[in-house]
């Protein structure tokens, strides 16, 4: 059968589907230890590939993603995600081979009024299996609400936020004061318990490529359509990743302007400095080096540590208002000079 092509942009919003190789009594996630494995690899991958992760939820046998590439990244990330997962589970069940059934199932999002209803969709699923979907309206509200491996809790403020999600663009859509906009997500998505979207679900099934309106679906198969043609076309290069990635001493001189300290600066442990940190966010970025490359690069130790210098980064970020502007200058340079060399 021939490798389904996948249709690539910056921007674009993807709602992917992971699904375990065999029958439907096959477990993705044997234990709690399982999940946590796989959120941490995915918050590690969001943040080295710039992916805006809106949602997850975490069945038995699959799991469900929905996330915007402003990169135009999507088969890079997901590869390096379910690569991931699948060494881990093999290692520690013992096993060996494919995890997952064939690949991984993504379609593109139209924005606004479709990415809302399938946010209800996606946060609904764990409601929609056998011993829940059968049970009272109450008591499928109250398992939803505790069901710990979903984004859906964060969302309506019965847990802290996680670092790795972006709650903004969808909460947006709710009226009212900031506040409150939780709670009327709350309300909105659990309203899907006592009447089925049956326009949405009818959406869902227009297309195996997208979902939307008649007019985004038209234009995700023209572009689908064109990505066939010119598949096999040597010098074609519209559909394959927007940018390569920049050499890690490039990425460190710009580091080392805007930081105005000398390169080795950032290859060196001090207490309380965020340089290595810093680093290993952009060369993970830019340079498309792994966790593990970034540490063998900046003498951090290993990849674990490198993961966590950047979640530490990542929550300091919204505290210090003058790193912050630092960044979005780091960020600005390397876009130029990406796109400079591209």
């Amino acid at each position: 059968m021939a490798r389904h092509l996948r249709v690539e942009y910056p921007g674009a919003i993807y709602h992917v589907t992971c699904r375990m190789l065999g029958d439907v009594k096959s477990r993705l996630f044997k234990d709690d230890a399982d999940r946590e494995r796989l959120l941490e690899r995915l918050s590690e991958r969001v943040e080295q590939y710039n992916i805006r992760l809106y949602m997850f939820v975490l069945m038995t046998n699959h799991f469900h993603l929905v996330f915007e590439t402003p990169e135009g990244n999507c088969s890079k990330f997901m590869h390096s995600l379910s690569t991931a997962y699948t060494v881990y589970y093999n290692l520690r069940h013992k096993r060996h081979g494919h995890l997952f059934d064939g690949r991984y199932k993504a379609k593109l999002v139209d924005g606004d009024d479709y990415l809302l209803a399938l946010s209800r969709y996606v946060h609904l699923n764990p409601v929609h299996v056998s011993g829940i979907k059968n049970k009272s309206l109450e008591e499928k509200i109250r398992y939803l609400r505790q069901y710990p491996w979903s984004s859906y809790q964060s969302y309506i403020g019965k847990r802290k936020e996680l670092s790795y999600v972006e709650y903004a663009p969808i909460l947006a859509e709710m009226s009212g004061k900031e506040r409150d906009r939780p709670k009327r997500y709350r309300e909105f998505v659990e309203s899907g318990l006592a009447e089925t979207d049956e326009e949405f679900i009818e959406a869902l099934k227009e297309s195996p490529r997208s979902i939307g309106s008649d007019h985004f679906r038209g234009r995700i198969d023209e572009l689908y359509q064109k990505l066939i043609e010119r598949s096999n076309a040597p010098e074609d290069i519209s559909f394959r990743r927007i940018t390569e990635p920049l050499e890690p001493e490039k990425v460190l001189d710009i580091l080392a302007e805007i930081f105005e300290v000398e390169v080795d600066e950032f290859r060196q442990r001090r207490r309380g400095s965020y340089l290595r940190a810093v680093a290993a966010r952009y060369l993970s970025r830019y340079s498309s080096l792994t966790q593990r490359e970034v540490a063998q690069l900046l003498n951090i130790g290993t990849g674990a540590a490198v993961s966590q210098q950047m979640k530490k980064l990542s929550e300091r970020l919204p505290k210090d208002r003058r790193l912050s502007k630092m960044l979005k200058k780091v960020e600005g340079k390397l876009d130029d000079l990406r796109r400079t060399e591209n």
